[in-house]
């Protein structure tokens, strides 16, 4: 990495640190209860448990802003490092399955298991995600062109279509419609301080190594034949990316839900003002999907107050139109 580009990633990582501090600072001031900032700062520094604001601010708004983060952190992270390791613009979690794949799995528990704690939760999400990727990866193992982008978005495409089919079928028969839908529309409305504690470590190792790996997903983005001439293990390097990658969206689709777009938009945002290497892509991601997510959230309050619309509509709306856009943009480069 040049200098030129280490100083437009730590410009980009300090500028992204105080916007999502900022960001985080209006999450908590902003409810559908109207609290004095007064009360905001006793509740953090000298919290009261017999006030019912207090409560509010501790076991809802703060949860639910660091669940923002941790989220939005991690999908971002793991769609920058699809797009490496595929070599393929229009991959994240989602386009690839892993989501529909986790939506899945909760399905089944919320029908079959509905007693199952969250740590149940979130290990079956994994499960369900492992499950969707290597279905994935199984179906472009059929042919001899390794993973062509094309390929990899249709097959990807269909495995989501046919798990969120089962999905809606589960929902149908078992009649936990409402439920699933509280997932599947995506949401932070829900995270809890015992969610966190769970989920909350699990992403964070997976941050940790989405940022350590970034060196090893910078030499895939250059190619198989690069990468292996340059020293690198592809193979291995590969798998533990990919198990990287379930562990973000794994931990993330338990906590807020299925959010489409974040892990496939934000690289694309970021690589527009510090460049292709993905040892600066995938850091800056993080930082910058935090705060896209928090934005978002705000939003979601804000549209229809005080009532909430679902954060993965918010990211829909914006979602789909950059999706077309980058597809025709990158239209040669799939021919």
């Amino acid at each position: 990495m040049g200098r030129d580009a280490k100083r437009k990633t730590v410009c980009f990582l300090t500028a992204g640190a105080a916007a999502v501090l900022l960001a985080a600072v209006l999450s908590i001031l902003y409810g559908s209860t109207g609290i004095p900032p007064g009360k905001i700062l006793d509740a953090v520094l000298r919290p009261d448990f017999t006030d019912r604001q207090h409560l509010v601010i501790r076991e809802l708004r703060i949860p639910r802003t660091a669940g923002c983060i941790l989220v939005g952190a991690a999908f971002s992270a793991a769609g920058a490092m699809m797009q490496g390791v595929t070599r393929n613009p229009l991959a994240d979690s989602g386009l690839l399955g892993i989501n529909a794949g986790a939506s899945f799995a909760l399905a089944l528990c919320l029908a079959f298991l509905p007693g199952l704690g969250f740590s149940g939760v979130v290990f079956f999400s994994f499960l369900g995600a492992a499950g969707a990727m290597f279905t994935v990866y199984g179906l472009m193992s059929l042919n001899r062109r390794g993973l062509d982008p094309v390929r990899l978005v249709l097959a990807g495409s269909a495995v989501s279509i046919f798990l969120s089919s089962l999905s809606q079928a589960v929902a149908i028969l078992c009649k936990i419609g409402y439920n699933l839908t509280f997932w599947t529309a995506g949401g932070v409305a829900g995270i809890r301080g015992k969610q966190l504690i769970f989920a909350g470590p699990v992403i964070l190792l997976g941050l940790a190594a989405a940022a350590a790996l970034s060196g090893r997903v910078a030499l895939l983005s250059l190619g198989e034949e690069a990468a292996r001439g340059l020293g690198l293990s592809v193979e291995r390097s590969r798998t533990v990316c990919l198990f990287v990658v379930l562990l973000l969206a794994g931990g993330s689709v338990a906590l807020a839900g299925p959010v489409a777009f974040v892990g496939l938009m934000v690289p694309h945002v970021v690589r527009y003002f510090t460049g292709a290497d993905y040892r600066s892509v995938i850091p800056c991601s993080m930082v910058a999907g935090a705060f896209f997510m928090l934005a978002a959230d705000i939003l979601s309050r804000m549209i229809n107050a005080p009532g909430e619309v679902p954060i993965g509509l918010v990211f829909a709306v914006v979602g789909v139109p950059f999706f077309i856009w980058t597809a025709r943009k990158e239209e040669r480069t799939f021919e």
